[in-house]
């Protein structure tokens, strides 16, 4: 790796984690935000909903976007829009600057993500630098969300809330300072028009998805709202589709969504994702409720997942160039599974932490590996001028795995609760986790299973083998 290639890797991953720490900083402080700029208790889920929702509608077509203007000045704007909104959310007074700046925060993290992605694959060469960089990459930002939860106790405990929107500010400052002397910008020399109304449809598809996703862990699915979004979610999905076949310049070419590559690598994506935010959601459950522990001590817990997940990202590109990335995903869907299943046993009493920390170290391991074995395989046997509309792909797998997993999982730990009488006792919140997480287990085999029968052994094959359609 060269000393600009170097400098590139730090830029583009130091955007990339802080935006992933950008997306769950801010949990643990939640109340105190709530007091301090007078949104009530059941309001509050709106300043992580804002961010999800514009995070996941917006990320297909700012990718593309940087495709067809520029992927270094999208980058850019998505770094600059960073920085403000941090600055405004942080001096919010009011629930309405608050929430906008989140909504900000959301299209700037739309934005960065898949840019960035698409600007570290056409920086490196498909192959092992490339599979480095974007294990490096995979490990922060899996890294960032265990961070976030860290960081958001620490700074509201020492200092306030707002401190987790300042810190953003004099990242996005040197990103911007530096990018332009280390990046060129890339687009294509004729550039096509915009597929405006296939880029209404999906934006407006995902948007519905992941209100009604996000509703239905506040409410219920049988909620007239939640139905109504998924609904009208899936009708403009396949509009899409339909506006995709169609079009002389699509924003997806339906051809891209037809390898194998790209949609079952996208699905084993989006299951990788799901399953771990997910169980970090349960065992953060269980810490509170039947352990007793405060949000800092259970934050300050995913210590060791975050370290699994860096040591995952380290070994993910060595993997691959061994067994290459069809056999990747599976070993690390295998060893998630093996590494969750344990953890149905959990108990009442603090001496079960030792089977958490171990358990979740290994599991963060495997997670990431087969992250990294997702993002090889949803960017590989593709032209550069369209690793945006990959990474756009990729990030959007991600958005919806980390907000489709949590509801399900709150909706099966509810149903628990309330066929043992209802009442959240500490029995009866065990019982509702123990459920959800062996559901959890099973979902990382199927995603296994998935892989090990639909995808097509891919381009970073061992014996230089090519991507298959």
């Amino acid at each position: 790796m060269s000393r600009r290639q170097r400098i590139v890797l730090l830029v583009l991953l130091s955007a990339s984690f802080t935006l992933a720490v950008d997306f769950s900083i801010l949990n643990v402080a939640l109340p105190d935000i709530g007091a301090g700029v007078g949104l009530g208790l059941a309001n509050l889920q709106w300043v992580a909903t804002v961010f999800a929702l514009c995070a996941a509608g917006f990320t297909l077509l700012f990718g593309r976007i940087g495709d067809l203007f520029g992927r270094r000045r999208v980058f850019l704007g998505g770094m600059a829009l960073l920085g403000v909104a941090s600055l405004v959310g942080g001096l919010a007074g009011s629930p309405e600057w608050l929430l906008a700046a989140r909504a900000a925060q959301g299209l700037a993290t739309a934005a960065v993500t898949p840019t960035a992605i698409s600007l570290l694959t056409t920086s490196f060469p498909s192959g092992p630098l490339r599979d480095r960089a974007l294990g490096l990459n995979g490990a922060l930002m899996a890294a960032g969300f265990t961070t976030g939860a860290i960081l958001g106790g620490v700074l509201t405990d020492q200092l306030s809330w707002r401190w987790a929107f300042f810190i953003n500010v004099p990242v996005a400052a040197v990103v911007l300072v530096v990018t332009p002397l280390v990046l060129t910008e890339s687009r294509p020399s004729q550039r096509p028009r915009l597929d405006v109304l296939g880029a209404l449809t999906v934006t407006l598809g995902l948007l519905a998805i992941v209100y009604g996703l996000t509703r239905a862990s506040e409410e219920s699915w049988g909620d007239s709202q939640v139905l109504a979004a998924l609904l009208g979610g899936l009708v403009l999905l396949a509009a899409f589709w339909l506006v995709e076949s169609r079009v002389a310049a699509p924003l997806v070419p339906v051809p891209i969504l037809r390898r194998r590559s790209i949609a079952w690598g996208n699905a084993a994506g989006l299951l990788a994702f799901a399953t771990e935010t997910s169980l970090v959601f349960l065992l953060t459950l269980y810490m509170q409720k039947v352990l007793g522990f405060s949000p800092l001590s259970a934050g300050l817990s995913f210590a060791v997942l975050g370290l699994g997940t860096v040591l995952g990202g380290m070994l993910a590109p060595k993997i691959i160039g061994r067994i290459g990335t069809k056999r990747t995903l599976m070993l690390g869907f295998a060893v998630q599974t093996a590494a969750t299943l344990p953890l149905v046993l959990l108990g009442s009493g603090t001496a079960w932490m030792a089977l958490l920390l171990v358990a979740t170290f290994a599991g963060g391991v495997a997670n990431l590996v087969a992250i990294v074995g997702f993002m090889v395989t949803a960017t590989s046997g593709l032209p550069d001028e369209e690793q945006g509309l990959a990474g756009g792909l990729a990030t959007m797998s991600q958005q919806i795995g980390i907000t489709m997993g949590i509801p399900i999982m709150s909706t099966i730990v509810a149903a628990r609760v309330h066929a043992l009488g209802g009442t959240e006792t500490e029995h009866t919140v065990l019982s509702g986790v123990g459920l959800a997480i062996f559901v959890n287990a099973l979902v990382c085999l199927g995603a296994g299973v998935l892989v090990a029968v639909f995808l097509r052994r891919a381009g970073a094959e061992p014996a230089g083998e090519t991507a298959s359609a």
